[in-house]
């Protein structure tokens, strides 16, 4: 397996928890503590984490810092996190707490500037797009909001100004179950070759995992089907250790 599978740890309250199509109201918690669930991902072989802070998106700044500090501490996972970073400080205390990568997305939408500087300061492996999509459009604060921007359009004219990686979450899929958007990730792969894509959302097995393999898609996200025991930490360590021969 090449695919890069990336579990994600979606935070509320510092605790664990899903959303389905980003739906606060959706929202269950699960009974594992962040650093316990991260523990088990490193334990079976797992490398990165994507680590969500739902309050920060809500609240537009930063708000589980002390969480990432904890995951960053007491594992050596690579972590990239995303949720209500909107001004330099809000990055400057991700990165003082352990972030290695951050994924900007309303930032990227509604203040341009601050994201291609961002990109200038930090450098492009360490700042990921995220290109959350919602029919078509470019959704913005914890997907809230639809913006009036085009997806194609949108990783374009990111691409140009220096991004190698993003994360695209189908807000329609998210939380679903139901497979991901693998027409949807074709396209940006036909038009974007370049660019190191992260699929996410709607995955639900591990037949999904592999079908997104089979498109060529550069790395996956999953969340709920890991906490609903779709997908096992045995399949994860299963497929990595496939993913190293």
């Amino acid at each position: 397996m090449k695919i890069e599978i990336i579990p994600a740890i979606d935070l509320i309250d510092g605790k664990c928890v899903r959303l389905s199509q980003g739906e606060y109201d959706s929202r269950k918690v699960y009974d594992g503590q962040p650093l316990e669930v991260a523990k088990a991902f490193e334990a079976h072989g797992i490398r990165r984490l994507h680590v969500v802070d739902l309050d920060g998106a809500a609240s537009q700044h930063i708000v589980n810092h002390r969480v990432l500090e904890q995951l960053a501490t007491h594992t050596s996972l690579v972590i990239d996190f995303g949720g209500g970073l909107k001004t330099d400080d809000d990055l400057r205390i991700a990165f003082e707490c352990g972030a290695q990568m951050v994924t900007g997305g309303s930032i990227a939408v509604k203040s341009p500037e601050t994201f291609c500087r961002w990109i200038q300061i930090y450098g492009s492996d360490r700042i990921i797009l995220g290109a959350d999509v919602k029919e078509g459009c470019i959704a913005v604060n914890g997907w809230k909001e639809k913006s009036e921007c085009q997806l194609l359009p949108f990783l374009d004219k990111y691409v140009r100004l220096g991004v190698t990686q993003a994360i695209c979450t189908d807000i329609g899929r998210d939380g679903m179950l139901k497979g991901p958007a693998l027409e949807l990730y074709r396209e940006i792969c036909r038009h974007q070759p370049s660019l190191k894509l992260i699929a996410s959302g709607g995955v639900g097995s591990m037949a999904d995992i592999y079908a997104l393999e089979e498109a060529q898609i550069p790395a996956v996200i999953l969340g709920k089907a890991f906490y609903e025991g779709h997908i096992t930490l045995k399949d994860l360590e299963e497929a990595v250790t496939d993913m190293e021969h």
